[in-house]
């Protein structure tokens, strides 16, 4: 487990030689959350990663005694993709992530899986409000999307 009292630094990403800790930290946290996402699934969103989902995103890096223990993505206003290594997870990583791109990069909504209810919990908690959903993700695979955004978006 992580040391929760050691100092947090959120801070941009080193670029692609840094894709590799967050692609672990990616199928750590989807390891531990997304008990739904079938095996092939899993293992093609994990190929895009480095290659189309990072390059297309802001990325910000939370790290923790120099190493990386979460990531967040945002794209004009969206939160795109928010990580936490599982052994960090409930010792504010996301929050803080959450917290810097609202107030460094306008972030004002963010979709998340339906069948994620601790994810739809973490941020309707921070204010949150469901505004939409889909039947499919964006990848047109049988996943609900719940869009949330917050009040005044």
């Amino acid at each position: 487990m992580s040391d929760s009292s050691a100092a947090l630094e959120i801070r941009p990403d080193h670029g692609p030689a840094e894709y590799p800790a967050l692609v672990a930290i990616w199928r750590s946290a989807v390891r531990a959350t997304h008990n739904f996402l079938d095996d092939a699934d899993f293992a093609r969103i994990e190929q895009a990663l480095a290659s189309d989902y990072f390059p297309a995103v802001a990325l910000t890096v939370a790290e923790r005694d120099g190493r990386p223990v979460g990531f967040a993505g945002t794209l004009d206003g969206g939160l795109e993709m928010l990580f936490v290594d599982d052994a960090a997870r409930g010792a504010g990583v996301g929050s803080a992530l959450l917290a810097h791109v609202l107030a460094e990069q306008g972030v004002r909504r963010v979709d998340v899986n339906e069948q994620n209810p601790a994810a739809h919990g973490f941020y309707r908690s921070r204010g949150f409000v469901q505004v939409g959903r889909s039947e499919l993700d964006g990848d047109g695979r049988p996943y609900p999307i719940l869009h949330l955004e917050l009040p005044g978006a």
